[in-house]
C-alpha cells in the first residue's frame, strides 16, 4: 500500500474509543469503527497491513524503537503519536499499548487504545520529536 503525501491539516480526535490490535510483528488483525473513521482506511484495507501505515514522517524512529522494546518485554507502553491518515491529513493521540498474553503468558499480539492529548502537551512533544528527528538525519 502506498503512503499518502502528508498534508498540513489536522483532524481532531474526539476521544471516543479508538482500538486496534496487531500480531507480534505489528500487522493489524482488528480495528474498530472509530479507527476506520479516524484513519480513513476501511476495515478491509487495514487488516493485514503493518500498523506503521499510519506513521507520520514527523515521528522519530527512536520513539517506536522504545515502544517495541517496552511491549516486547511484556510491559505497557504509553506515548504521544502523530498519525497519518489515508487522505494525508494527521491526528494526534496518546496511545496505550498492552501486550496480549496466552494461557502460558506468551505474547500473542498487542492491543492499542487511544485518548485525547492536551494541546500544550502536543506542542512540547512536537519540539521533542523535532530534536530527535534532527539526530536521525
Amino acid at each position: 500500500m502506498t503512503r499518502p503525501e502528508p498534508l498540513d491539516q489536522e483532524i481532531f480526535f474526539d476521544g471516543r474509543s479508538l482500538i486496534s490490535e496487531t500480531d507480534t510483528k505489528g500487522n493489524i488483525v482488528y480495528v474498530n469503527r472509530k479507527f476506520v473513521e479516524m484513519s480513513g482506511y476501511s476495515k478491509d484495507e487495514a487488516i493485514g497491513q503493518a500498523h506503521n501505515i499510519l506513521r507520520h514522517p514527523d515521528m522519530p524512529k527512536a520513539a517506536f524503537q522504545q515502544m517495541w522494546k517496552t511491549i516486547q518485554s511484556g510491559k505497557i507502553w504509553e506515548g504521544y503519536v502523530k498519525n497519518l491518515r489515508k487522505d494525508g491529513k494527521f491526528y494526534w493521540v496518546i496511545v496505550n499499548i498492552v501486550p496480549k498474553l496466552d494461557e502460558n503468558s506468551e505474547i500473542t499480539g498487542y492491543i492499542a487504545s487511544r485518548k485525547v492529548p492536551a494541546r500544550h502537551d502536543i506542542q512540547k512533544t512536537e519540539q521533542d520529536y523535532k530534536a530527535m528527528l534532527a539526530i536521525e538525519v
